[in-house]
């Protein structure tokens, strides 16, 4: 069985490798949920066949182990489901929601489907439905902030299951089946508590330890703080511990008493960092991350983080670099402290070195695939040994596993709004790293959610070359998606914003792209004035080439548009200009189209004296597939011509330059779709 695993809230979590001995307790509770996934749900009393998955729900506070019940749970029964296992985390580290969208896009990422970039929730979450709905998959939906998230996920196929995480009751979804948890039984505490301090301890002073247990309300989270700090001072005996605990006179949770103890115990510099961690994106940290926030050495940091996991503060993720997480309960009790101890400009600082570390990190990251260029090899060097990558697969390898914390910590930085000069740095790195190690193809969805984060920016700085550019990236994505209306609303769009900016790039980039999206929905009129108007500004800015280029693609509007004067004026002037500028291969594809309309327009004995003209160019500019391309419109013109001999020549002419290669009828004309250019928001590299 496959055990597909995400965790939206940002980290891709290992698939749960407990086994039954590992887990503690709670037998009561897996007997009752088991025998819940039996039992007919209310559709089935009633004679029908349950419309959706049936909903299993543990609810509890943060810190009561709901989570790895829910993990055993799914161990216990993932047998009867083989299609495999999905998890979520519907709920960031601080408490915010993760939007559906995003959730959706990531359950359908690991099921290897595709998310187009942009899509909407509506659409992503009917794509996950239909996904499932021939499926056997458990789902496990963890730290669910309310029914309608939970609702907008359900599978409509009663042979799903899934198992919600829940502070609370889900109320608006039918027929769910809730488990609410307490702390564990004192015996399973006691024993948790052995797994620590090791059970000599508990032996020698049984009452002790239950009392700690007691002291803890039974609470895992509480026990694993101090089992962990047991075990760090073995001199310490377990009634001492129990005693401090007890002794605190605040009104306050199991968990917060034992975390604020076990914090207050920690070297100054240690506790420091712990409290910083607090601002890790995505509750991910890694020694960079946590060197940068509390401002030390890595080495320092990597000590720091080691301490943090013995004693129960981190959890390491099971990935090929060091990467470790906040536990979720623990998050809004570190913030707490971070808030009261640590002055605000502190915390802001420690943010800004947290994104200068980054931005750091992924020009290393993009500047080790350019091996050819000086100056990208001349800045690697100059980065400091910490900050490079040995190999590109080393670097790709990182950013594939630091992904959801680079994404959230550019999410943050824009949310933040004090510091959108590093967020637009941060932001044009990541688009650069994403688009050299994973293609813009591969990375669309991802690089669509960022260039979103660049354009309220721009629009909150009142940055209109970025705006312009952001809208045109935007665009770009939309369009390749066949959202071509919304694209032809952010081109508009992006010709305000650069006229604004006296970009005359993005001002030509979007006439452009404005006609290619009017060409797109069939008004060739409009597509051709626009393509006209882009002209106009390259004519005028004496930029031949991209001029010549155009020509190209007022031909192709107007021979859509089936008027084949216009098309072949407009394609005499491509081979005109490509001519003049010395681009030969440019000249043969024109000479080539121009052969295409001529024909079109009842002129063969025309298109063929300029196909074999065509020939003749693209053989001096070695384009062997062009070569090839002619020759069959040779044969087929031809043939219309009633002349076979001469037509199968030119087909076993083609046939020789390409081998058994599959051949088509032409070679990519100059009329082609809008070219999809992600330009970043900073021109640093």
């Amino acid at each position: 069985m496959t055990d597909q695993v995400v965790d939206t809230g940002g980290a891709r979590v290992p698939a749960p490798t407990a086994t039954e001995d590992e887990f503690l307790g709670r037998t009561r509770e897996l007997k009752e949920l088991r025998a819940d996934i039996e039992r007919a749900g209310l559709d089935t009393i009633a004679g029908r066949k349950a419309p959706r998955a049936r909903v299993l729900l543990i609810a509890g506070r943060p810190g009561s182990g709901r989570t790895a019940l829910a993990a055993e749970l799914v161990r216990q029964v993932a047998a009867d489901y083989p299609d495999g296992v999905l998890r979520a985390r519907l709920t960031e580290p601080d408490g915010t929601a993760v939007p559906v969208e995003r959730t959706a896009r990531e359950l359908l990422t690991a099921l290897r489907l595709p998310t187009p970039a942009g899509a909407a929730e509506d659409d992503l979450t009917h794509a996950l439905r239909t996904a499932l709905a021939g499926r056997r998959m458990l789902l496990l939906l963890d730290d669910a902030p309310g029914a309608d998230h939970v609702d907008a996920l359900l599978p409509d196929n009663s042979d799903c299951l899934a198992v919600a995480v829940s502070g609370g009751p889900l109320t608006g979804i039918s027929d769910v089946r809730p488990c609410t948890l307490g702390g564990l039984d004192t015996k399973s505490g006691v024993e948790l508590l052995a797994r620590y301090t090791g059970s000599v301890r508990v032996t020698v002073d049984p009452r002790s330890a239950e009392a700690l247990a007691e002291v803890c309300q039974g609470q895992p989270a509480a026990l694993t703080l101090a089992g962990g700090w047991l075990a760090a001072h073995p001199q310490v005996t377990v009634s001492d511990l129990a005693k401090r605990l007890h002794a605190d006179p605040e009104d306050v949770t199991a968990l917060a008493r034992v975390f604020r103890f076990v914090h207050g115990d920690l070297p100054a510099q240690t506790a420091r960092t712990l409290r910083l961690l607090s601002l890790a994106p995505a509750g991910l940290v890694d020694p960079h991350t946590a060197s940068a926030l509390a401002g030390c050495s890595v080495d320092t940091a990597r000590a720091a983080l080691d301490e943090l996991v013995r004693l129960g503060m981190l959890r390491p993720l099971l990935t090929s670099l060091p990467q470790y997480e906040v536990p979720g309960c623990l998050h809004p009790l570190l913030r707490g402290l971070a808030e009261t101890q640590e002055r605000a400009g502190e915390l802001q600082l420690a943010r800004a070195r947290m994104l200068e570390r980054t931005v750091r990190l992924l020009q290393s990251c993009r500047a080790i695939t350019e091996t050819d260029n000086p100056q990208a090899r001349e800045k690697l060097q100059g980065l400091h040994r910490e900050l490079r990558f040995p190999t590109p697969r080393a670097a790709a390898d990182w950013l594939r596993i630091r992904r959801p914390a680079l994404l959230a910590a550019a999410r943050a930085a824009v949310a933040d709004g004090e510091l959108d000069t590093l967020a637009r740095r941060l932001m044009s790195q990541l688009v650069k790293a994403m688009a050299a190690h994973f293609g813009t193809q591969a990375a669309a969805p991802d690089l669509y959610g960022i260039h979103r984060l660049v354009l309220d920016v721009a629009e909150r700085r009142h940055l209109p070359r970025e705006q312009a550019a952001a809208l045109l990236n935007l665009a770009d994505l939309d369009a390749q998606t066949g959202r071509t209306k919304d694209a032809l609303v952010r081109y508009r769009s992006a010709l305000t914003a650069g006229r604004s900016a006296n970009d005359p790039y993005a001002t030509g980039r979007a006439m452009e792209s404005v006609g290619g999206a009017y060409q797109e929905l069939g008004d060739y009129d409009r597509a051709a004035d626009w393509f006209g108007r882009a002209l106009a500004e390259r004519l005028a800015r004496d930029e031949r080439a991209e001029a010549a280029r155009l020509y190209g693609r007022i031909a192709g509007a107007h021979t859509y548009a089936g008027r084949y004067g216009e098309a072949l004026r407009a394609w005499r002037a491509a081979v005109s200009g490509h001519r003049k500028n010395g681009d030969v291969a440019a000249q043969a594809r024109a000479l080539s189209e121009l052969a295409r309309v001529q024909e079109y327009a009842g002129r063969p004995a025309e298109s063929l004296r300029t196909c074999q003209e065509a020939v003749e160019w693209a053989r001096r500019a070695e384009d062997t597939r062009l070569q090839a391309a002619l020759q069959l419109r040779l044969a087929d013109t031809l043939e219309r011509l009633g002349d076979s001999t001469a037509a199968s020549l030119h087909r076993s002419a083609a046939e020789r330059m390409l081998g058994e290669e599959p051949l088509g009828q032409d070679s990519s004309p100059e009329q082609g779709d809008n070219a999809c250019e992600i330009r970043s928001g900073s021109g640093e590299d």
